[in-house]
């Protein structure tokens, strides 16, 4: 899936509204990225919140097509909106994505998005994931994210997904040991669902509010 530039498909002006906006001298991928929203002393929180929001429910789909086509910064702030406003037509371009891992950081944003979808098809997204990317215990991509976002849907859907996962001494705990010896650090199944829990719960509390 090869890069391309928004101003190649028509769409200019998508990255500079929806993904480089600024706000407190940060650009909104970097504020996504960087969790800066979740902090209680940030001041901008509220009006990030609130852009973010009306830009999920304004952006078209081809406009989130341009980003998903572009680099890294472009293709999370895409997931963001996409999960935010549950886009599920998005899920296979998502799952896609998610499965090539071509750029870094947008991982953690696709997985966000399938959490917030919430169904069985997402599990199976997720787990297909975790098959092919848990064995490279030499790549520390978004392996974290994806069982967190796998671990809420099981929570969510009753199902149990990731319980061969997490077994002791299974693919998870085979996987941490391996990033380990390459300086990474090592994050339990408690610690990732934490994660996806933080950021699925506040993008939940801005869409009911």
């Amino acid at each position: 899936m090869p890069s391309r530039h928004p101003e190649e498909m028509g769409h200019g002006q998508v990255v500079k509204r929806y993904v480089t906006r600024t706000y407190g001298g940060l650009p909104r991928y970097l504020v996504l990225n960087g969790g800066r929203f979740l902090g209680p002393r940030w001041w901008h929180t509220t009006r990030f919140t609130r852009h973010l929001i009306a830009d999920a429910a304004a952006i078209t789909d081809e406009e989130l097509e341009a980003l998903l086509g572009d680099e890294w910064r472009s293709r999370l702030t895409a997931a963001w909106l996409i999960g935010v406003d549950r886009r599920e037509r998005f899920r296979e371009r998502i799952g896609d994505l998610l499965l090539a891992s071509e750029v870094c950081y947008s991982g953690s944003a696709y997985c966000l998005a399938l959490a917030r979808f919430g169904t069985h098809a997402d599990a199976e997204i997720l787990t297909a994931y975790l098959d092919r990317y848990l064995p490279r215990t030499d790549l520390r991509y978004d392996q974290p994210a994806a069982l967190g976002a796998l671990l809420r849907l099981d929570a969510h859907l009753c199902t149990h997904h990731t319980d061969r996962f997490t077994e002791p001494d299974g693919p998870w705990d085979q996987w941490v040991k391996g990033v380990g010896r390459l300086g990474y650090p090592g994050h339990t199944p408690a610690e990732t669902r934490h994660w996806t829990d933080l950021h699925c719960d506040f993008a939940n509390g801005w869409t009911r509010a």
